[in-house]
């Protein structure tokens, strides 16, 4: 009994010894560190980098900037320029711009079935539980789909060189002319993230592009002169903002004389024009873009 007695003691002091330690002997508490939430460049930027590490891992995804411009360019320069009469120094540097104009008016088309291929995988649900803004996806994706179509322009801009195509007009209006794509094409941008905000399925995205941007292209003076046209479809194709774009790359590179005084008003002011269509339609189509994508992220 005394052995428990004695044992039960040595405990209690124990005890109050640790009690008793001052507190400047104790160790010092643990705090997390605190996570400061990334800038909005430092968002943008790696979306950025994550959507074209895509490319590099899936080279398949740069069929459509390489092969298809290739192959557009030789068969509409071989095989439809001897029979299609053009203004200007010949079918060839006329073409040009109208296949580089369209791979701008695609660069929608990228930007869609990219977008809902993120959605419908989950990729945006990931993103949203992390501290980054959804504003960055957004623009990430945009600014990696103008990355992706600037691709085919210089890989048509090399094939048109090794062709005959050329630039006439100096340095100036050339670059002039490149800022009006890569305007045209990020307008665009934002038609292609409504369409894959609204879609569910990437075969949804591809039926719906296919039926209106491959009628839009061509009903223009992409491919061909719109003289000939009967005269309700010429003012279509001659009020097609893909018209007055490519008619502003022609005049800018020397590719094509300035439109005669029965074209329609936009190709009589073609630059003009193509600024005011690429600002109207991205001030239409972002805001509508934007809330479409936020009413499908939160659902």
């Amino acid at each position: 009994m005394t052995d428990y007695t004695t044992a039960a003691t040595a405990i209690r002091d124990e005890s109050r010894t640790a009690t008793d330690v001052p507190r400047s002997t104790a160790a010092p508490a643990v705090t997390a560190p605190h996570l400061h939430a990334p800038s909005r460049l430092r968002e943008v930027r790696t979306m950025v980098w994550r959507n074209l590490k895509h490319i590099r891992r899936q080279p398949e995804m740069l069929a459509d900037v390489t092969i298809q411009p290739i192959m557009f360019v030789l068969l509409f320069a071989f095989v439809f320029g001897s029979s299609i009469q053009t203004p200007g120094s010949g079918y060839r540097e006329w073409l040009l711009p109208g296949i580089m104009a369209q791979t701008m008016a695609f660069s929608s088309f990228v930007v869609a079935i990219g977008l809902t291929a993120d959605i419908g995988r989950g990729i945006v649900d990931r993103f949203r539980s992390l501290p980054i803004s959804r504003s960055s996806v957004l623009v990430g994706r945009s600014i990696s789909s103008l990355l992706h179509s600037s691709i085919g322009i210089v890989v048509m801009s090399v094939t048109g060189l090794a062709i005959g195509w050329r630039i006439h007009e100096g340095f100036a209006k050339a670059v002039l002319a490149f800022g009006l794509l890569l305007l045209f094409g990020f307008a665009m941008i934002w038609l292609g993230i409504l369409v894959g905000s609204k879609f569910t399925s990437v075969e949804g995205v591809n039926g719906f592009m296919f039926t209106t941007m491959f009628p839009i292209t061509f009903l223009a003076n992409t491919f061909a002169p719109t003289d000939n046209m009967t005269p309700w479809l010429r003012t279509i194709a001659e009020w097609n903002p893909i018209s007055a774009l490519v008619q502003a790359l022609r005049e800018l590179w020397g590719n094509a004389p300035a439109a005669g005084p029965d074209a329609a008003w936009p190709l009589q002011h073609p630059v003009l024009v193509t600024v005011v269509w690429s600002v109207g339609l991205a001030i239409v189509f972002a805001p509508l873009a934007i809330r479409a994508f936020v009413k499908r992220t939160e659902d």
